[in-house]
């Protein structure tokens, strides 16, 4: 499957619950995500040099594939991080009205 085809998972954090709410509304809005959800966890890494471990919140963005490049650009324009988290992972297989829905509901 090449990049452009199919549906994708789209994942990013941010530090703050008031942030995610934001980007997941600003992302639905927009038309690069079907559905956002926000989850809160707990991330355990490394920034310059320093072992951190943070409350964070994760964005799931239920998306096409092909619109991952636009979707990362709107992320990091509205992104507080300097490096946000920006991941893609493809949906295998998925239920065909589920899909045809996330069809619907992004930018053409």
């Amino acid at each position: 499957m090449s990049d452009t085809a199919g549906h994708a998972l789209v994942l990013t954090t941010t530090g703050k619950e008031e942030a995610a709410e934001e980007l997941a509304g600003k992302i639905v809005a927009s038309g690069f995500g079907a559905c956002v959800q926000v989850l809160p966890i707990r991330s355990f890494y490394k920034w310059k040099g320093e072992t951190c471990r943070d409350r964070e919140w994760l964005l799931l963005v239920k998306t096409r594939a092909g619109l991952f490049s636009g979707l990362e650009e709107f992320i990091r324009a509205n992104h507080p991080y300097e490096i946000p988290e920006i991941v893609q992972l493809p949906i295998e297989r998925g239920f065909s009205r589920y899909l045809a829905w996330i069809d619907e509901n992004t930018r053409s």
